[in-house]
């Protein structure tokens, strides 16, 4: 049938008679009368075609100008500063976690800010946030870091130069991507957190002022009239619309807010980025192409990615995710820290708040309700196995009293300290001969037991809800021993997660007013 219908369209068979061969038997006298017959087309197709052409070539070439400016504005730099590759995580579908720098460098349109010498080689993070969207796009947690907070960073290799530099312990965090780049302080966040970040972004001073002014103001609150000399920061006291030059300095002063300290300045930025949030959603921004391309120019003009989000379609994903957040869900933390012990003029992780955090960040529990059920893993009786269970023909062996069982608790989990909440969930459980002590990091946490108390450690890892199959026989050790690891750095049962009370600073439904530093504030 195929072939009958090409022939037939080619006037290849000349003896259907049909319309091609009397065309061409006709000859030039023939093809003339036909086209003399042809009718002409309506004047108003005419036009409505000419304006649809026009118009499809327009846009055409309108979506085209603005495709090839959006990817022209991106700057891209390695992930990772390690021998680590990018994460292979659906971007459209799956977790995304975004690590949101900002950079304090000051050449090119932010020289206004300081001499170039002010921040040395990539510069420093004057902003770090930990962007982490869930996979049913329904909630957004925003973990701020201080920049004054003493971390280990790895070893780190610039990219660009080849230049390896050495791991460093008790170093400001902010220091971090001063030497091997962007992926350095990504690289250092994932050894603090335990977790594997996908994607970076990283901004300068005149993203804010632009996107500020893009949107035409940001809300923000302060309970006094303040002026800081040093960002240039005054406000007066209640609600005021910040934008360009003023948003920036909101965002950047380190004195006006609190007690001056790193914690009020994070604090004022989660108010800001809340606020941003809320007038973003209200205008129906993320669901308007035209206001989208204006924030993305704006936005693109002054930001460095990684090589996974460099390109338009990659970046407008993310917005796509965003748009029917409800605002309620998107929270903003600030990573639990208490004067450092070094120095008191720094911060360290406070614990075991820190880690506590940090688990249920890589449990992927919901901040604002810890409660709510997460990803539903596999029952305990398809994956484990009892390895302690008796035979059938061994006898049950006699009820022992609790009080009377030597039961200690090394603490492999990493967390100083930990081996204190364990202990008193056992004496709590009549376990009350106790003993702990501090041991090597391990990876699982088991339960071992000395001959013939098998039915203690049995009892011991029920109670403290470890799984049979990590319950194992050590004739070495006296009694029952809990060898705690660093999948049990929280709570006081296996598998849980306990978060610090108020550990949410706030939703970006909440609009609250920052307390101005009592040093700063003048007369309104």
């Amino acid at each position: 049938m195929g072939r009958t219908r090409d022939n037939r369209e080619s006037g290849a068979d000349a003896s259907s008679g049909g319309p091609v061969s009397r065309h061409a038997d006709a000859g030039a006298v023939g093809v003339a009368r036909h086209l003399g017959g042809q009718r002409r087309m309506p004047v108003w197709l005419k036009v409505t075609t000419a304006v649809l052409t026009v118009v499809l070539l327009g846009g055409l070439g309108f979506a085209g100008y603005w495709y090839f400016r959006l990817q022209s504005n991106i700057t891209t730099a390695p992930l990772s500063a390690g021998d680590g590759t990018a994460n292979a995580s659906d971007d459209a579908t799956g977790r995304m976690q975004i690590l949101i720098l900002g950079s304090d460098t000051r050449d090119g349109k932010n020289a206004k800010y300081g001499a170039v010498e002010d921040s040395k080689g990539y510069g420093k993070s004057d902003v770090m946030m930990l962007m982490d969207i869930s996979a049913d796009n329904k909630r957004v947690s925003v973990i701020s870091f201080p920049r004054d907070l003493l971390v280990d960073i790895p070893k780190c290799t610039d990219k660009k130069t080849g230049t390896s530099y050495p791991a460093r312990s008790g170093v400001m965090i902010n220091e971090a991507m001063a030497e091997a780049g962007i992926g350095c302080a990504v690289d250092t966040v994932n050894k603090l957190t335990g977790l594997e970040i996908d994607h970076f972004m990283m901004a300068d001073f005149n993203a804010v002022k632009e996107l500020s002014n893009t949107v035409g103001g940001v809300e923000v609150c302060i309970s006094d009239a303040v002026y800081d000399p040093d960002s240039r920061l005054r406000l007066p006291a209640g609600t005021s619309a910040v934008k360009g030059e003023m948003a920036l300095a909101f965002l950047r002063t380190r004195h006006a807010f609190a007690d001056g300290g790193d914690l009020g300045r994070i604090k004022a930025q989660q108010g800001f980025l809340s606020s941003l949030t809320r007038k973003i959603k209200d205008d129906g921004t993320l669901s308007n192409p035209a206001k989208m391309l204006n924030i993305a120019d704006t936005v693109t003009q002054n930001l460095t990615v990684d090589d996974g989000l460099a390109s338009v379609p990659s970046l407008l994903t993310i917005g796509n995710r965003l748009k029917d957040i409800d605002i309620g869900k998107v929270a903003f933390v600030a990573v639990p820290t208490t004067p450092a012990a070094s120095d008191p003029n720094r911060l360290e992780i406070a614990e075991p708040a820190g880690s506590q955090l940090f688990t249920a960040l890589q449990k992927d529990i919901d901040l604002t309700d810890p409660t709510a059920p997460a990803t539903p893993s596999p029952k305990p009786s398809e994956t484990t196995t009892p390895s302690a269970a008796p035979t059938k023909t061994v006898p049950p062996l006699p009820p022992y009293d609790k009080a009377l069982q030597p039961v200690t608790v090394a603490n492999g989990s990493g967390v100083p300290g930990r081996e204190q909440e364990i202990v008193q969930a056992l004496v709590t459980g009549g376990f009350t001969q106790t003993g702990q002590f501090e041991a090597t990091p391990v990876t699982q946490s088991v339960v071992y037991y000395g001959t013939d108390f098998a039915d203690v450690a049995a009892d011991v890892a029920a109670l403290l809800k470890i799984p049979a199959a990590q319950v194992q026989l050590a004739p070495g050790v006296v009694g029952v021993q809990a060898y705690l690891g660093t999948d049990f750095t929280s709570g006081a049962t296996y598998g849980a997660v306990a978060l610090p009370k108020d550990i949410v600073n706030q939703t970006a439904s909440d609009s609250l007013c920052q307390q101005a530093n009592p040093a700063l504030i003048v007369q309104g």
